[in-house]
This record gives C-alpha cells, sequence and structure tokens, in this order.
C-alpha cells in the first residue's frame, strides 16, 4: 500500500483516494488500522527502487557502489586452481606481484597440472619407487638388454625430494626447444630423431628403418641422449651412445631450429674386441644379419663404407629441425613419412608432401648415391597413366612406350607453356583449372609405368599418392611388375588404384651427373605406394611410418617449404 500511496500522491497511513472513495466509513476505518505494508508489496517496493537506482527513475537518491572483490580476497584453493589454468611462461610474472601469489605459487599441484598440460608428463612424483620408476625400461631394457637393471638404479635420481617446479623450469621449459624432429649432419646418410618427453626425462631417439626388404615392418629406435634432473636442481645431460650405459654429455642449442651434442666420454663407445667386434654388433643392429649373409659385394662395400663414415660422428652432432608436411583436404592420401626400399642400400625414409598439382619425395635418409635432403621422386599429378591389361604390364618394352609417349606430351606442354607465358599468358593455365589433383583427369591410354634404382646403381626413388580411378571407384586394379623389372620385395600388393608419370633423380656415386629419368608412380592403399624406374629397371616399394610425432608440424606452408629448401642446400 505504501507504493501505491506514493504513486498517488497521498500519504502512507490513508490509503489509495479512489479506494477510499468506494469504501464506506467503517471499510475506512478498518483500513487505518491495518500496517502500511505487507510482503508483496515490501519487494515491489523493493525491485521499483533498484530499477530507479540504475535507470534513474523516480526513486531520488544514488544507489550504493557494487562491492569489490580482489584476487587478494580469494581463498587460497581457488587461487591455486586459477594460477594452474595459466601458461606455466607466465607463472614466474605472477610471483612477483606480492607475497602471497609468491607462496601460492609453490603449491606443486599447479606445476603437475603444468607439466601434464603442456608436456604430457603424467607420473606422479611422490608414488614412484626408485627401483620401480615408469621409466626403467629406458635404463635397462631400451639401452643395453644385457645390463642388469641393478647397474642404473644407482644412479636415478630422488623423486622422493622434487617437486614439479623443478622439473618444469630447469627441465622442460629449459630444453622445450629442442623437442620434435630433427635430421642429424651425417654427410651423405641422414637420419631421423624424435625428441620427446618421455616421463620425467628428455630423451632423444633416433628412428631407424626396419632391416631390408621388410618395408611394411614397424620402425626401430634407439635412445642417442637422454636429460634428466638429479638430486641438485641442475639437468644432467647424457649420451646413450654405445654399449656401456649412459655417461656424460653435453648438448648446446646453438639457435632455434639448431642444436648440436657432445659426448665427453667416448671411451664408452669402443668395445673390448676392438672394431672388428664393433663392426660385427653394428652389422647385426643395422642390417640384421652378418657380412657372411651378404653375399653381394657391391653391398658389402656399401655397408663397409656407411659403418667406417658414421663411426666418425658417435662423439659429435648437430641437428636441424624438420617438419611433417602440411595437410589439406584435397591431397590424393595423406602426406608423412615413409619407408622404401632403396636396392643395395636397403630401406630409406622418404618424406611424401603434395605441392598444387605436384608431389614430391624428399629423403630423409640417403646414400653416397642421393644423398638425405635430395628430393629422390617428382610426381606430376597432371598426367594420369592408364595401366594395361595383366598381360601387356608384364611387357616391359609396351610399359616403357606408354611411358615416354607420356614424357614427350609433358615436354611439348613444357615448350608450349613457355613460349605463351612470354606474351603474358600461360598455355597450361586451362589444362590446371579442370581437375583437381583429388580427381584426376584420365589421359590417353598412352600412359604406363616407370622404373626405380637398381640393386646396384644406389639410386633412389619415391612417389606420391593419387585417388581411385572414376571408372573404378572403391574398386582396385589388377598390377603386376613387368619382366625384368628387380625388386627388393616380392610381397608387392597386385592391386592398385591409380597411377601418375612422375620422374626420380639418379646419380652416380658422390652426387655426380645428377639427373631425372621417366618412371611410374603406383598407389596402392593409403599407406603404400610403389614407383617403377624406367631407366633402371627397379622397383621401389614404399610403406607409411606408423608413428605418432609431437612438436613437428610447420607453423605454416612456407616453413615446410623453407625447410625443404634448406635441407637440400645442405647436400646439394
Amino acid at each position: 500500500m505504501a507504493v501505491c500511496a506514493r504513486l498517488c500522491g497521498v500519504g502512507p497511513s490513508r490509503g489509495c483516494r479512489r479506494r477510499q472513495q468506494r469504501r464506506g466509513p467503517a471499510e475506512t476505518a478498518a483500513a487505518d488500522s491495518e500496517p502500511d505494508t505487507d510482503p508483496e508489496e515490501e519487494r515491489i517496493e523493493a525491485s521499483a527502487a533498484v530499477l530507479a537506482g540504475v535507470g534513474g527513475g523516480l526513486c531520488a537518491g544514488p544507489s550504493p557502489p557494487p562491492p569489490r572483490c580482489s584476487l587478494l580476497e580469494l581463498p587460497p584453493e581457488l587461487l591455486v586452481e586459477i594460477f594452474a589454468s595459466l601458461p606455466g611462461t607466465d607463472l614466474p610474472s605472477l610471483a612477483q606481484v606480492c607475497t602471497k601469489f609468491r607462496r601460492i605459487l609453490h603449491t606443486d599441484t599447479i606445476w603437475r597440472r603444468r607439466c601434464r598440460e603442456e608436456y604430457g608428463v603424467c607420473e606422479n612424483l611422490r608414488k614412484l619407487e626408485i627401483t620401480g620408476v615408469s621409466c626403467r625400461d629406458v635404463y635397462a631394457k631400451r639401452i643395453n638388454p644385457r645390463v642388469k637393471s641393478g647397474r642404473f638404479v644407482k644412479i636415478l635420481p630422488d623423486y622422493e625430494h622434487m617437486a614439479y617446479r623443478d622439473v618444469y623450469t630447469c627441465l622442460l621449459h629449459r630444453y622445450r626447444h629442442i623437442l620434435g624432429l630433427w635430421q642429424p649432419d651425417i654427410g651423405p646418410y641422414g637420419g631421423l630423431l624424435n625428441v620427446v618427453v618421455d616421463g620425467l626425462f628428455i630423451i632423444g631417439w633416433m628412428y631407424l628403418p626396419p632391416h631390408d626388404p621388410h618395408v611394411d615392418d614397424p620402425m626401430r629406435f634407439k635412445p642417442l641422449f637422454r636429460i634428466h634432473l638429479m638430486e641438485r636442481k641442475a639437468a644432467t645431460v647424457e649420451c646413450m651412445y654405445g654399449h656401456k650405459g649412459p655417461h656424460h654429455g653435453h648438448i648446446q642449442i646453438v639457435k632455434k631450429d639448431e642444436f648440436s651434442t657432445k659426448c665427453n666420454q667416448t671411451d664408452h663407445h669402443r668395445m673390448s674386441g676392438g672394431r672388428q667386434e664393433e663392426f660385427r654388433t653394428w652389422l647385426r643392429e643395422e642390417w640384421g644379419r652378418t657380412l657372411e649373409d651378404i653375399f653381394h659385394e657391391h653391398m658389402q662395400e656399401l655397408i663397409l663404407m656407411k659403418f667406417i663414415y658414421t663411426s666418425q660422428y658417435d662423439n659429435c652432432l648437430t641437428y636441424r629441425r624438420i617438419y611433417l608436411p602440411p595437410s589439406r583436404p584435397d591431397d590424393l592420401i595423406k602426406p608423412g613419412l615413409f619407408k622404401g626400399t632403396y636396392g643395395s642400400h636397403g630401406l630409406e625414409i622418404v618424406m611424401l608432401s603434395f605441392h598444387g598439382r605436384r608431389a614430391r619425395g624428399t629423403k630423409i635418409t640417403g646414400d653416397p648415391n642421393i644423398p638425405a635432403g635430395q628430393q629422390t621422386v617428382e610426381i606430376d599429378l597432371r598426367h594420369r597413366i592408364q595401366l594395361p591389361d595383366l598381360e601387356n604390364q608384364r611387357n616391359f618394352n609396351e610399359l616403357s612406350r606408354l611411358v615416354l609417349e607420356v614424357r614427350e606430351r609433358v615436354r611439348q606442354e613444357q615448350q608450349e607453356g613457355g613460349h605463351e607465358a612470354g606474351e603474358g599468358r600461360g598455355q597450361q593455365g586451362p589444362r590446371e583449372s579442370q581437375p583437381s589433383p583429388a580427381q584426376p583427369r584420365v589421359e590417353a591410354p598412352s600412359r604406363g609405368p616407370d622404373g626405380t634404382p637398381g640393386e646396384d646403381s644406389g639410386k633412389p626413388g619415391d612417389a606420391s599418392a593419387a585417388a581411385e580411378p572414376p571408372a573404378q571407384c572403391g574398386q582396385g586394379q589388377p598390377f603386376v611388375l613387368p619382366v625384368g623389372v628387380s625388386s627388393r620385395n616380392e610381397d608387392y600388393p597386385r592391386t592398385c588404384r591409380m597411377c601418375f608419370y612422375g620422374t626420380g633423380l639418379i646419380a652416380g656415386h658422390g652426387f655426380t651427373s645428377p639427373e631425372r629419368t621417366p618412371g611410374v608412380f603406383i598407389l596402392f592403399d593409403e599407406d603404400r605406394f610403389g614407383f617403377v624406374w624406367l631407366e633402371l629397371k627397379s622397383f621401389s616399394l614404399y610403406s607409411r611410418v606408423q608413428a605418432t610425432f609431437r612438436n613437428a608440424d610447420a607453423p605454416s606452408p612456407q616453413a615446410f617449404d623453407e625447410m625443404l629448401k634448406n635441407i637440400q642446400s645442405l647436400t646439394s
């Protein structure tokens, strides 16, 4: 009633003037004896007061300011939750705000969460036992199965008195720039190093192809170095090379995309039996056989040459960052790393990437003929090859004729395109504006497979994948190698999806007289492709590396292209 009275212009004790006019004397007296307000009217009055204060309406007088809340007034458990959600790189600045923040940032829960979310550390320092640490296999089994684990237990860190803050600041954050994929500078041989956070360690794993010619087998890997914290708050770098266990090493970060490792105790790399024992051990690990099992004389020379060359780099190595190729929806298959057969050189690692209407295979590991970093194959996705029937596929001359016809057509297109480009317009514009690589145009049947490096040639080959032919969508076309074409692996797929014209890089020993020769790229499925080297009468089979790599994505397509140029220039 009080609200109604104010709105009507009468006092709070008389009620509404209109209502009084309708009442009799007795009702008016009863109304005067009632309380001025009831609960519902109080609620309405309070709401009106708030509205008036916000909108500057009917209620006179300013409303009180809302209460202010500071982070300093929040309870510690809530601050811990807030700070744990911030990036670890922001926490040192936060610790400089006040003493309370600095004290709360010593809570290990905050740093444990940052270690887990930023670097994938899932181990619990408080539940680890000295003899049962999750990374014990890194010490005892993966490094040297012949050494008892007890020898390594003595040098395990004291996890009971270690804090996650120390793990983050002194280990993970300090060495964050070396995480990811790297290519070691080992002359023409190259390599693939993956630096990862493994438990409470940072470990550099060297990835090795499976033993020749088992291209579908999983990759092998061995540790080259590791970084971890000991009792003191300082990271320890240890070299894992050799067969005597971990020993003192050193890591120097030269620049953003380059670092080097150095061993300070190379005597751990030597074996009691001398170089002969070292060579036999290396041969079993690298090739899975003994020298007596290798009857081919040229292959023996290549193996011995690689051992002598690579053993010179056992004390100091430089690594340069590499990225995985970016993927686009219209790529024929997912780009990435593949294992491929290369004649007497064994299996090598190749990176398949797509660049518009072309695909390229770049060597991550190499050999004296075609070193690491070089573009081993290039696939022209505009020129698809229609294979003949199985009987004609076995005829090498027929296959050669188809490929050479495509090569001649490519040359003519290049000449015409170059002539018209000088007049301000390219002849290949209309052609490239038609089908996309994912649905390439079917050319005339004048296309055929190509050749890969021979058993003794040592010339590499690689290829890029293609989509399924429209006429055989979801089905495979029968495939067989021509008679006279050699293959390290006879267990190749007998059906394929598509074929494209391509060129492969071949050269003499020492990368002398390099040239590109015609070939055929054969797509078998999402994880396997092949390349027939026409001039060498050889076939290379490639199988995808089934591994997940963290911190390996290129920041941009331009950064990936620049990386390819850099690794190629080092071996040119």
